[in-house]
């Protein structure tokens, strides 16, 4: 695919539709536009997969970051189901959407939630009866069947089903090669500086002097909240993750399902395609590049002590280490919709852990919004009347 740089100075002019961001949401909603008919371009002032999508440790779950018996205390028992199916939903099409790409990264995994300091044993009783009332299939399992399957020492687990785990950055790749394959146009290393919404379209001025009129336009800039967008609800996060060396396949857990703990800070955990075993978490609530590079050398030492711990059998000699940012909300849904105060702008924003699948929710309601289709969950996750302004 060629992605010309800014210096093209590319004529772009009346757009239906312009989506800032080259990373997995903004791939997923061009490719959902270019599908539907819509002309649409992207731009990226990295370059396409260069932002916090490289950081995304890839485990595309329909389990969001608040519990479903947590989530019902927040918003409500009816809003709480909905937000929990659609995730569900979310997952089946994107395994739909990735099969028809022919991506080979893509594997089906079960997901294992172990009890912790957030959900104790008969917290997650609670949570597979609320969930198996709602047609969301899972297992429970008290500590001996937990330790009889799987080896781990904990009170208490759910087993999940039908998850993800993908490569981001190919996956992103092959998304935008869809999305030019469907006609759309994509212009990496092009920064925009300025959004001027107007009375029946936007008005996107770059810092190379050029100037894109388009009667859409879609934030796809991950944590990094463009000005103008309400920052109320919501807060960036560090995050810190390690890779070990692969692993001889006897020394890895049946299945190789996706853990996760109950706990704060959590522990997420999860094996490669080339039997590596990948470790995060031990998030902060701060966004300090500096300071958050200055921890990769203690975070990874917790990393693995807490790995090792959990998973004796595992070599926890680590190859590579890297941190992260990303964004969260209180109740743990994402914020998806039409900014406030600035017509036909729209953003997705605060995907917490589970950027993947709130990334295809995020196309469904806006691509559904700007088509004229739309989305019947739309409310639950559209900004609230109190958010702030930044």
């Amino acid at each position: 695919m060629y992605f010309p740089t800014s210096k093209s100075r590319p004529s772009i002019a009346r757009l239906r539709s312009l989506v800032i961001g080259a990373g997995l949401t903004g791939a997923i909603v061009a490719d959902a536009l270019a599908s539907s008919g819509v002309k649409v371009a992207v731009v990226d002032k990295r370059g396409p997969a260069r932002g916090s999508t490289l950081a995304s440790t890839a485990l595309v779950q329909y389990e969001i970051d608040t519990p479903l018996i947590m989530l019902t205390r927040k918003i409500g028992k009816r809003n709480a189901v909905r937000a929990w199916r659609r995730s569900r939903l979310a997952v089946e099409s994107l395994s739909a959407w990735f099969g028809e790409l022919a991506l080979t990264d893509v594997v089906r995994r079960n997901s294992l939630y172990l009890a912790g300091d957030v959900l104790d044993a008969d917290d997650l009783q609670r949570e597979h009866q609320a969930r198996s009332a709602i047609g969301l299939p899972s297992r429970f399992l008290d500590s001996k069947s937990l330790q009889k399957h799987f080896g781990i020492t904990r009170p208490a687990a759910l087993v999940g089903y039908g998850n993800l785990t993908i490569d981001p950055r190919k996956t992103t790749l092959a998304l935008l090669n869809a999305a030019a394959s469907s006609g759309a146009q994509i212009f990496s290393k092009m920064e925009m500086t300025k959004v001027t919404p107007k009375k029946g379209g936007v008005v996107v001025t770059a810092a190379n002097g050029c100037r894109i009129q388009c009667a859409h336009l879609v934030f796809a800039t991950g944590y990094e909240l463009p000005h103008g967008v309400p920052h109320g609800h919501h807060k960036i996060t560090s995050t810190w993750a390690i890779a070990t060396v692969p692993q001889a396949k006897e020394h890895l857990w049946p299945g190789e399902c996706m853990i996760c703990e109950a706990s704060d800070p959590y522990l997420y955990i999860r094996t490669t395609a080339d039997g590596r075993v990948i470790c995060g978490g031990e998030d902060e609530a701060f966004s300090d590049a500096d300071k958050r590079d200055e921890l990769i050398a203690s975070k990874t030492a917790t990393l693995k002590y807490k790995l090792h711990k959990l998973l004796p059998k595992i070599d926890t000699k680590t190859e590579f280490s890297w941190t992260g940012i990303f964004g969260e909300t209180d109740t743990g849904l994402p914020i998806i919709g039409q900014v406030p105060g600035m017509p036909r702008c729209w953003v997705a924003l605060g995907y917490g852990g589970s950027g993947t699948t709130y990334a295809a929710i995020a196309a469904e309601v806006i691509v559904g919004a700007i088509v004229g289709r739309p989305d019947v969950d739309a409310d639950i996750y559209k900004f609230s009347d109190d958010h702030k302004v930044s």
